[in-house]
């Protein structure tokens, strides 16, 4: 029998499920317990396939737009990234019972946006266009209120209608160094620039860009188990080739492994992004190990022990789950 290749894979710490992301699946699963299928959702509740294949199999129903949703009095649920303003008002107007699964650092941008507005600042909002995520905190003011860069070419190139009276937020899923480098552009060319109070991108997509960052230099490969639909994913992959380590790549799951990127390693980098599973981790060292001789060690450069709280009428049955 032919000797397998030693294989020495280095898990990232933290890596996989936010706080965010666990409140919004929990914020279906118990819907599900106490209403019973279908539990409408509007937009795919986090960005990943396994996560909404799951709650597909348990009765919740995926739609894009309200409209889509029969009058049948069951609830909808609105999406980890946030909605526009017009999507609840609609909702209301519909008569429809809804649970919001927003993430409360995405509602916290949203809070920040609508007072720099009150405040009578002109808003600039860093992230990507398309992105749900962006598309909810734009949503959250009247049309033209909030300008949108997504680079450092943009910010050179914005010109705002009153340079001193300008306030930033971000997308909560950005590149931490993109976005320091846009933010220094900005403020280098409008010094009076507001910031937010507290940093906008989230304390998980900075831990797990932090802890890739630690890794990187040090393996021959990464891999990021994640969807392409998923930001914070995306940018993992970027930090990681930034980071020193030209092979890393984004699967989904580990039969989406291409073998012919790996030829000749001998150390890995795995992490995952904040809406994947730890299951898909655990498929990703599997695969491996049937390859290799693997030994598995972790890096931990942060500690998590953020929560976040459900809506209140799901709280009984988070008892009762023994959640």
């Amino acid at each position: 029998m032919e000797k397998r290749p030693q294989l020495d894979i280095t898990l990232c710490a933290p890596r996989g499920f936010c706080a965010g992301v666990d409140r919004a699946i929990q914020i279906v699963e118990l819907a599900l317990e106490k209403y019973g299928a279908p539990v409408y959702v509007r937009h795919a509740i986090v960005h990943n396939k396994y996560v909404v294949d799951g709650l597909k199999a348990k009765g919740a129903v995926f739609v894009e737009e309200l409209d889509e949703i029969p009058d049948t009095g069951k609830p909808v649920v609105f999406s980890a990234h946030g909605v526009p303003k017009s999507v609840p008002a609609d909702a209301r107007q519909r008569e429809m019972f809804f649970l919001d699964a927003t993430c409360p650092l995405v509602s916290k941008v949203h809070v920040e946006a609508q007072r720099h507005f009150e405040a009578g600042h002109e808003i600039v909002l860093i992230g990507h266009a398309g992105h749900p995520e962006v598309i909810g905190t734009m949503g959250q003011l009247p049309d033209g209120a909030i300008s949108l860069i997504e680079d450092a070419a943009d910010a050179e190139a914005f010109m705002p209608r009153d340079p001193a009276n300008l306030a930033f937020v971000t997308q909560t899923t950005l590149s931490v160094d993109d976005t320091a480098e846009i933010v220094g552009i900005l403020q280098r060319r409008f010094p009076s620039i507001t910031s937010p109070h507290k940093e906008d991108i989230c304390y998980a997509t900075t831990n797990r860009q932090e802890a890739v960052k630690a890794v990187a230099p040090e393996v021959d490969a990464m891999v990021v188990v994640g969807s392409p639909t998923s930001s914070n994913s995306v940018r993992l992959v970027e930090v990681a080739r930034r980071a020193g380590c030209s092979r890393a790549f984004l699967v989904d799951r580990a039969d989406q492994i291409d073998w012919s990127q790996f030829t000749g390693i001998r150390r890995l980098g795995v992490t995952a992004g904040a809406s994947a599973p730890e299951k898909l981790v655990d498929e990703v060292i599997e695969a491996f190990a049937q390859r290799y001789e693997i030994t598995v060690g972790t890096k931990v450069t942060a500690r998590e022990t953020i929560a976040f709280n459900i809506p209140r009428v799901l709280r009984d049955m988070e008892v009762s789950a023994g959640r």
